[in-house]
């Protein structure tokens, strides 16, 4: 089984817990084959179909991990060391698509992790549980371009790469 990551200083990881979020896009990697979506599919991590675990830190599942010497592993305060198979939620992959950053819709943002204030046309970014606005945008791509550039790196958005987008439920 595969894991996958969202970012946690955007509350994105417990944004697809709450089942808010359920669509991902990141990047394609150098060399993905564009123009034939047979060989473009073999080269993505994910496919249509596909049960992946949601990456979560030991400590936050409440499963402390150590190794045979009783030493804590680095799993446990970092997702990214934690094996597939000891994470209790997941994600099934319902759709891939490739397309250009920017062709992103106003539908598929809210989808992604922005958020919409109750009945005004703003939108904002979490950085605390909660989801307490800590910064706002009047308009939804604004709030996006600046998520996208801070989890993937300054000047993402405007050089509008081409990604894969995932759209997911989550089942546990």
């Amino acid at each position: 089984m595969k894991k996958i990551m969202f970012s946690d200083k955007y509350c994105l990881t417990q944004a697809v817990l709450d089942g808010t979020k359920t669509m991902t896009r990141r990047l394609l990697k150098d060399g993905t084959p564009l123009g034939n979506w047979e060989e473009t599919v073999k080269r993505l991590p994910y496919k249509v179909g596909e049960v992946v675990a949601i990456a979560q830190s030991y400590y936050t599942i409440g499963k402390t991990q150590y190794d045979k010497f009783g030493n804590g592993v680095p799993g446990n305060s970092n997702k990214m060391f934690t094996r597939a198979e000891l994470m209790p939620h997941h994600i099934k992959i319902t759709d891939v698509k490739v397309e250009r950053l920017q062709s992103i819709s106003d539908e598929d943002i809210l989808k992604e992790g922005v958020w919409q204030y109750p009945n005004l046309p703003m939108f904002y970014i979490s950085k605390s549980t909660g989801y307490a606005p800590d910064i706002a945008f009047p308009f939804a791509r604004e709030a996006f371009w600046y998520l996208i550039d801070k989890i993937s790196g300054k000047g993402t958005w405007e050089s509008n790469p081409w990604v894969v987008a995932y759209e997911f439920n989550l089942i546990d």
